[in-house]
């Protein structure tokens, strides 16, 4: 049965070209205030004292400079110059689970935006309906069936653009999502390499310590031969167990270390212990960059995902405004209808403008509005503390890398000198000045310097991955990335 005729057509198509064409003649009508980017941080330096330090004037050997200005450029990582790094990062980065939970609520987010874009657009609709009715005219009483079924139309002018805001805030939170999907991002590659060379650490200082340990049984065994001779006391036997004793205890904390930094791998790259097992790192595998890239306070303010996304909280605070203004002005709406309606009735068609606004609320437009002034103060106030502790991170990373750089210079020496005595007690008891104990004694200060100098090393590579995590790793394409990796072979 044909319902709709070409002219009914026509009257319902005029109907949303007319509103279409509305729409785009009061498009230009927004109140709320139009949002505008932070100025960046006018400050060219995190800590001037540390930057000095750090300057290519620094000679130090070994001493780490920093390019002020200059900003990371590709994979952050890939300055520690490790390929066994490069594949368990991939790995973390195509799998792990927060960085899916962080991709699937970007797709939220954006269907969020394309839902609330949806309201600038004429609503089409579609009604039907059936029944059986009685009517009396006079002493003549009739029951007969009807329905009438037809295409609906409407259409919000949004002429002070409440929709229009509420599109720019929904837009702006999914905004924000992607730079959250960028900092988990950070998160995971900056844990995948801490957990590394934590493992690489702890790898080494057990070695390191089973070497002591070893040196601490040969000693105990030559004082109980030496007791045997009456050379050595019981005392003598006394201390060097209990040296045998305390140089033992320091396996345990290095072997949880080690199976620590194993499961935390293995979860970052989205598997379990059981399924899966980080490759032995070993500090040899990485190299610590000699130019460290510092980008400008002004850059970070542009580049760091959580200030990227507190400003983006900030634009959806500035369009909350637009929306809460918006609804204490008029709503104008254009509505049309085409019907069917039988037995016998015929097509049934109307068009009708409506105009509604508020009057008296009871305050409550004017309340919603000030809230969300005060939740647009209140974000500004988030996004300047996160700039301000943005700084403050990466001026405490130069430091600690200015402190590192001190430390490792010292145990250097140490292990030097440690090295020294171990060659001169060596010497000695080659030609029979020295006693076999002065050279285990002399072997066990040396183990426990290089100790020390693991610490010492693995504290600046560690410290190195944290500033580039708190210059933001270049993650602006943190997305764009995972997809690559995740359709990898």
């Amino acid at each position: 049965m044909k319902l709709i005729g070409s002219i009914s057509l026509r009257c319902v198509a005029r109907t949303v070209i007319l509103a279409s064409a509305t729409s785009v003649l009061l498009s230009a009508c927004m109140v709320g205030p139009d949002f505008e980017r932070p100025a960046a941080p006018v400050s060219q330096h995190y800590d001037a004292q540390a930057e000095q330090e750090l300057s290519t004037s620094n000679t130090a050997a070994g001493a780490q400079h920093i390019d002020l200005g200059k900003s990371i450029d590709g994979d952050w990582w890939s300055t520690l110059g490790s390929p066994k790094l490069d594949g368990v990062m991939h790995k973390a980065i195509a799998g792990n689970f927060d960085l899916e939970a962080a991709d699937a609520t970007i797709a939220q987010a954006n269907e969020a935006v394309t839902a609330a874009a949806g309201g600038l657009k004429p609503q089409v609709g579609f009604g039907a309906q059936g029944g059986r009715q009685r009517a009396i005219e006079g002493a003549s009483v009739s029951t007969s069936n009807f329905y009438a079924v037809g295409p609906q139309v409407s259409f919000d002018f949004d002429i002070f653009g409440g929709t229009k805001r509420s599109v720019e805030e929904k837009s702006a939170l999914a905004e924000l999502q992607q730079h959250r999907f960028d900092a988990a991002y950070l998160t995971v590659t900056g844990d995948v390499a801490s957990e590394a060379l934590l493992l690489a650490s702890a790898r080494a200082q057990i070695d390191a310590v089973n070497v002591l340990i070893a040196d601490d049984q040969k000693n105990l065994e030559l004082v109980r031969t030496a007791h045997q001779y009456g050379k050595a006391t019981q005392v003598d036997i006394a201390l060097a167990t209990t040296q045998l004793a305390q140089d033992q205890t320091l396996l345990p904390p290095l072997a949880q270390q080690r199976d620590v930094a194993r499961h935390a791998l293995s979860i970052l790259v989205g598997k379990s212990p059981g399924e899966w097992t980080a490759p032995n790192f070993d500090l040899s595998d990485f190299a610590l960059p000699g130019d460290v890239p510092i980008s400008l306070p002004s850059e970070l303010a542009r580049n760091r995902p959580d200030i990227l996304e507190a400003e983006a909280q900030l634009h959806a605070s500035s369009a909350a405004i637009g929306v809460a203004t918006a609804d204490m002005y008029p709503h104008l709406k254009l509505s049309a209808s085409l019907t069917q309606a039988g037995p016998g009735i015929g097509t049934l068609w109307g068009v009708a403008a409506g105009l509604t606004g508020p009057i008296y609320e009871g305050g409550t437009l004017k309340a919603n509005r000030r809230a969300s002034i005060d939740g647009y103060n209140a974000s500004f106030a988030d996004y300047q503390q996160t700039v301000i502790k943005s700084l403050g991170q990466v001026a405490d990373v130069l430091q600690a890398i200015n402190h590192d750089s001190e430390e490792y210079a010292a145990q250097q020496r140490a292990l030097s000198a440690a090295q020294t005595s171990l060659q001169l007690n060596r010497q000695g008891y080659q030609v029979g000045e020295i006693g076999v104990l002065d050279v285990l004694d002399a072997e066990r200060g040396y183990q426990r310097a290089l100790i020390g100098q693991i610490q010492a090393k693995t504290a600046r590579y560690l410290d190195t991955v944290q500033l580039s995590i708190a210059l933001g790793g270049n993650s602006h394409d943190a997305f764009e990335q995972r997809v690559a990796y995740r359709e990898k072979p």
